[in-house]
């Protein structure tokens, strides 16, 4: 007995195979749990980043401690990028008539657990004075001690100077849930780590 041929797949079923499995999914997984490029666009983090650069986004920390799986994310001194939280004015933007949240680049100062204050225009962790060697000078208003949530992050921009970035100092610490990843790593147009 002779087996029936199979029909020769159809340009659908190629498309399919080709395109959506063999391509978009792996680019697809590729970027949701892996990493992906964010652009720099705003001087909340002058002179450490400006408007056009590009970074390279890292999203597979952020899985990994999801799956409570060991991982030292978040760093304090990482570049994060979050979406501001929810309940702050300053977290929505209009764009062509459209509402939303957009991703935010800053630096990671505080973890949760610790003690984060503002005083004689130094930011002071548990206590010590914070070396940055990467913020501007700038008018820093003191602020009162407070204590970094479970599952939060306490983030300023390196940009000091008024008015220049909205930051934990405007809208409190972020929760860990609105943070898409690490962006430690430049790719253009000076490549290289950026400094911690």
């Amino acid at each position: 007995m002779n087996p029936v041929p199979r029909p020769p797949p159809s340009p659908w079923q190629r498309a399919w195979r080709v395109w959506i499995l063999g391509a978009l999914l792996p680019v697809y997984l590729l970027t949701t749990f892996v990493g992906t490029l964010a652009r720099v666009d705003g001087d909340s983090m002058n002179d450490t980043l400006h408007t056009g650069d590009l970074l390279l986004l890292l999203k597979y920390p952020r899985w990994l401690r999801a799956a409570h799986l060991p991982t030292p994310y978040p760093r304090r001194g990482d570049l994060l990028i979050f979406k501001a939280p929810a309940d702050s004015p300053y977290s929505f933007e209009t764009v062509w008539g459209v509402r939303h949240r957009p991703y935010n680049v800053k630096r990671a100062l505080a973890l949760a657990g610790d003690t984060v204050a503002i005083q004689d225009g130094r930011v002071v962790i548990n206590g010590k004075v914070l070396a940055e060697s990467y913020a501007s000078e700038g008018f820093l208003r003191d602020q009162p001690a407070l204590r970094v949530p479970p599952g939060k992050v306490w983030v300023m921009g390196d940009n000091r100077r008024l008015g220049s970035s909205l930051d934990s100092r405007v809208y409190g610490p972020v929760d860990l849930r609105d943070v898409a990843g690490v962006s430690n790593l430049r790719l253009w147009p000076r490549p290289g780590l950026v400094p911690r």
